[in-house]
């Protein structure tokens, strides 16, 4: 169940993937960072806001924030880890629908965006300073909101909510092929 402390979403069609927990968490070792891109492969762009692949890039709460963190998440993707286009599309769409969520519902001056990639995934987080947990709710096909955390649960490998003491971490998982 969606915005448990720590849950992810279940995934019974890929199998078991590995979390993304505190180094010892699970009795293994953290996974090895991956190493930054240099600094001349690094996306334009990156130097005015952060690299939300080297730490927490904070943005403000306001719905024009989505267009940076959509084009923070494809400069990423596509330009410094060369990805593929689909997944960069898809991961943009659900980074979109995160922050909106952190925007609309929060009431949250600002909110940081992470991306982090280990061997075989990425993980895109969103925090926010509310606890209030977000709810995957049914879709109907005349829906003209409330579609985002479907998005998410349809278009992701796995997704969750991790209860902070002073908020929460929503985040989405998916998988890609290493070269």
């Amino acid at each position: 169940m969606a915005g448990l402390d720590g849950m992810e979403q279940p995934r019974p069609r890929n199998g078991p993937a590995a979390r993304w927990g505190t180094p010892g968490a699970d009795g293994e070792a953290p996974p090895a960072p991956t190493e930054p891109a240099p600094a001349a492969a690094v996306p334009a762009g990156l130097d005015l806001v952060g690299d939300p692949t080297l730490g927490e890039v904070r943005l403000p709460s306001r719905p024009q924030s989505a267009r940076t963190a959509r084009r923070l998440t494809a400069a990423i993707l596509l330009k410094q880890w060369s990805l593929s286009p689909q997944l960069a599309e898809h991961s943009v769409l659900l980074v979109s629908e995160l922050v909106g969520n952190a925007v609309r519902h929060t009431g949250a001056r600002t909110f940081g965006l992470r991306i982090l990639r280990r061997r075989g995934w990425i993980r895109v987080e969103v925090r926010d300073p509310s606890r209030g947990l977000p709810c995957l709710m049914p879709v109907q096909p005349m829906d003209v909101s409330g579609r985002g955390l479907f998005l998410v649960d349809k278009l992701s490998d796995r997704w969750g909510v991790d209860l902070l003491p002073r908020g929460k971490t929503t985040w989405f998982e998916v998988r890609v092929t290493d070269r």
